[in-house]
């Protein structure tokens, strides 16, 4: 899906509009929210609403009675929010991905924080699944297979498939970090991931830069994760990736593994900040939200973008006129090549 528009189950549900405005954003598909996090949504175009608040990471699904363990999630609604979406678009013609939230879910962080990250400090991050667990890599497979389950959908993207680090916005967050120490109160210290805290805490005290060998039970987790979700998915959908180049980035976009291009059809970057950079072929993940400039996005397509992933329809204002005319340039990019 070379253009795809970011959209929410509530964004397409009772707005009899929403499929003229995806058509006439002449883009490729619509990257719809299956499972997500805590959020509170604005709906500046939905003609009965205005704010949608979910207030725990829910499966826009109904949540069926399978062998989830302590790690169930929960549904959010009635009914089958993202399968009436999906039902909606498909029948308009319209292309559909999947967009999985996997290891985010502060609600089973806090009933369960014996499977969360955990810093060298000994302060566990609640929002924060830590994929070293095979719990935890067994919820996030069972949630992805059933978000994805007998609805019509072209592919699936997937966030948060690995690990969250101590960046979490949300929640009134009142912290600040250098990216040094972002880097090192990132490194899960679980018994699962068995890497030793008084090391980390040594080196936030020295200022020393951290050992490569420090993130190979996060690379060893993430690879795990990864290869057992796309397992569960069902044949024949391609696979977009939210990743980072930054192999220590840790969140939404996770650090790519040297495995993890070869496992899916797409890699996703988010190129939210004005100097943001692209690998050649991957996606860029844009917002088009002010502060927006068409020229950065100009510059990410110079840079070799092999897509785009725009944030998102049902948030943005006028959203068509905005998306077609990033949609024109893009397919005038490929028509000079």
């Amino acid at each position: 899906m070379v253009i795809s528009a970011h959209a929410y189950p509530w964004d397409v549900l009772g707005d009899k509009a929403f499929v003229e405005r995806v058509q006439a954003s002449e883009v490729d598909s619509v990257t719809l929210a299956a499972s997500y996090h805590t959020t509170r949504a604005a709906t500046p175009n939905h003609p009965s609403r205005r704010v949608v608040d979910v207030p725990y990471a829910a499966l826009y699904r109904p949540v069926r009675d399978l062998p989830w363990g302590r790690l169930a999630p929960l549904s959010f609604g009635e009914g089958d929010s993202f399968g009436e979406a999906c039902g909606v678009l498909a029948d308009a013609g319209i292309k559909v991905n999947a967009w999985i939230v996997l290891a985010h879910n502060t609600r089973l962080g806090l009933l369960n924080p014996d499977v969360t990250v955990v810093n060298c400090y000994g302060e566990r991050y609640p929002y924060a699944l830590c994929p070293s667990w095979a719990e935890v890599r067994d919820h996030c497979t069972l949630l992805a297979a059933e978000a994805a389950r007998d609805v019509p959908i072209a592919s699936v993207s997937l966030e948060s498939c690995g690990q969250m680090g101590v960046t979490h916005l949300g929640c009134h967050d009142k912290t600040y970090f250098t990216p040094y120490e972002a880097r090192l109160l990132s490194i899960c210290c679980c018994a699962a991931c068995g890497v030793s805290a008084s090391l980390v805490r040594s080196l936030l005290e020295s200022g020393d830069p951290p050992p490569a060998d420090l993130l190979e039970p996060r690379v060893k987790a993430t690879d795990l994760l990864r290869r057992q979700v796309l397992s569960a998915l069902p044949s024949g959908v391609a696979v977009t990736l939210h990743a980072s180049a930054d192999p220590w980035a840790t969140g939404p976009s996770p650090g790519l593994t040297p495995t993890a291009r070869s496992d899916v059809d797409e890699i996703l970057l988010p190129c939210w900040a004005a100097d943001a950079s692209i690998l050649p072929g991957a996606h860029a993940y844009v917002s088009i939200l002010p502060p927006f400039s068409a020229d950065h996005v100009a510059r990410l397509i110079a840079e070799g973008a092999g897509g785009l992933a725009l944030y998102h329809l049902g948030l943005a204002r006028s959203p068509s006129s905005a998306f077609a005319e990033l949609a024109r340039m893009w397919r005038s990019s490929r028509v000079a090549l």
